[in-house]
């Protein structure tokens, strides 16, 4: 008798019994090794790389060695999290989270400015008010390095095919991931997703139609109207606001080469020196916004799509460093919250000032036109 094959299996995070096996091929992945002895000892690694790489899987087996469930590796998170919150930010706060239910699975919908940290601190704010964690959609070009795929699935996040090729393939792919979306919604599980493929690097948070067309897929094939299939996943925006992006710069830089010379080519481990980046990096302050779920007034993926920018708009914290870049000396704050932005701006190359000024700015143009209307 053939075995039966289990839906999602090549996409979804692991579950509790798979744990201990990923664990161990982390413990034991290279690769992943070499990256720890590169990031904790830049100067040593080159030299005595033979020597702290088998100190590093010591030292991990001895912390990992009571992870065995989902659980045990979202404790592990908290801890980190704690940690990072404390060195690299000047708090993080959060609103909305009292319309949330126990026990019910919301499609969070958010903004996306950071790699990692945009679905962290959306999880932090639901672990701190004693809510089940999301599930986290993350493309397959983040997961080029085996150990990567490990330490994402261990933490909940499923896989998005965007490596996919071909009309057949790509449509086999969506289907699956929509299919599975539903499903874990169904089941309670809540699920996270950036509101369009890749991070706003010019701060213009709008969202794709197309992610909307994904979600109804399941939909679709259910027979079910549009506006009444999307009213049922309990769509919330989600609005997250940092005060200083610490991957600023690189998006300048990326922007400025793309209006340069038409093209952007990404290197190899650009993606992980984000994420690093994005962790380490001073954010300042950090708010989290969650909106009430949408269930009414759309008929269409555009129209949507249309309320979902309207929502993060509207929940948009802005900072100090936003009012400056847009307003700057008519800026109602402080002249040493203006000098800090000042400051951070005069530090970097000329040419790309205009970019990164304009980045932080147009949170405050996008509330203003809603405000405007």
């Amino acid at each position: 008798m053939t075995p039966a094959v289990e839906p999602f299996a090549d996409i979804r995070p692991y579950h509790d019994d798979e744990v201990p096996a990923a664990i161990d091929r982390l413990i034991d992945d290279p690769e992943l090794l070499s990256a720890i002895a590169r990031f904790r000892f830049p100067r040593l690694t080159p030299w005595l790389g033979w020597l702290i790489r088998p100190l590093i899987r010591h030292a991990l087996h001895r912390r990992w060695a009571k992870v065995r469930t989902v659980r045990d590796v979202q404790e592990e998170v908290a801890r980190f999290m704690e940690k990072m919150i404390a060195g690299t930010t000047d708090g993080v706060t959060f609103s909305g989270l009292e319309q949330l239910q126990s026990g019910t699975g919301y499609l969070f919908v958010s903004n996306h400015r950071d790699i990692a940290l945009d679905p962290a601190f959306v999880n932090w704010g639901l672990y701190k008010c004693g809510l089940e964690t999301v599930r986290i959609a993350i493309g397959d070009n983040l997961l080029r390095k085996p150990c990567a795929t490990e330490l994402m699935r261990l933490n909940k996040s499923f896989i998005v095919k965007r490596s996919a090729k071909g009309p057949r393939e790509m449509m086999k792919a969506f289907n699956e991931l929509s299919a599975y979306i539903a499903h874990s919604l169904a089941e309670g599980h809540s699920i996270w997703i950036a509101q369009k493929e890749g991070r706003a690097k010019d701060g213009d948070d709008s969202t794709d139609p197309a992610i909307l067309k994904m979600f109804y897929m399941a939909g679709k094939q259910q027979k079910r109207e549009f506006a009444d299939y999307m009213a049922s996943l309990n769509l919330v925006p989600v609005s997250i606001s940092y005060e200083y992006d610490p991957g600023d710069l690189a998006k300048a830089r990326e922007l400025f080469e793309k209006a340069q010379t038409g093209a952007y080519e990404k290197g190899e481990f650009e993606d992980i020196a984000s994420i690093v980046a994005g962790i380490v990096g001073y954010k300042g302050r950090v708010h989290v916004s969650f909106g009430k779920p949408l269930t009414a007034g759309f008929d269409s993926p555009e129209s949507l799509a249309a309320q979902i920018d309207d929502a993060i708009h509207r929940q948009y914290r802005l900072f100090p460093s936003n009012l400056v870049a847009a307003q700057g000396a008519q800026a109602p704050v402080s002249e040493e919250e203006r000098q800090r932005f000042e400051s951070r701006l005069a530090a970097m190359p000329e040419q790309l000032r205009p970019l990164v000024r304009a980045m932080y700015a147009k949170p405050v143009e996008n509330w203003s036109n809603l405000n405007s209307l």
